[in-house]
């Protein structure tokens, strides 16, 4: 982890699925950079804290908590704690590059 640095710069984008990155960590706090492959596999996530995340690149669409949401670069959502979600869709050309704030985390 370093404090300074490029969020489009040195994607090591996946063969599939998604790769996290840690960009900052504090107690309550955690703050991640998010490079997803073309159609990861869907995993459903049901979290106990609450996640702010922001798309920088690419195209993606979301399921959370039944409702199917598109998003395109620069379009952010947050997800509460405890909602359902899974990433449907993410586009290849370019890869998609999240930022996500979780917020509550131990």
């Amino acid at each position: 982890m370093s404090g300074a640095g490029n969020l489009l710069e040195h994607l090591r984008v996946p063969a599939e699925g998604e790769r996290f990155e840690t960009l900052f960590a504090r107690p309550g706090a955690r703050i991640e950079r998010i490079v997803s492959s073309a159609t990861p596999e869907p995993l459903d996530y049901d979290q106990p804290h609450d996640e702010w995340v922001c798309l920088l690149q690419g195209e993606a669409v979301l399921w959370i908590d039944g409702e199917r949401v598109r998003l395109r670069a620069g379009d952010y959502r947050l997800i509460p704690a405890q909602t359902p979600h899974r990433v449907e869709f993410t586009s290849a050309d370019p890869a998609c590059v999240w930022l996500a704030v979780h917020v509550g985390t131990p």
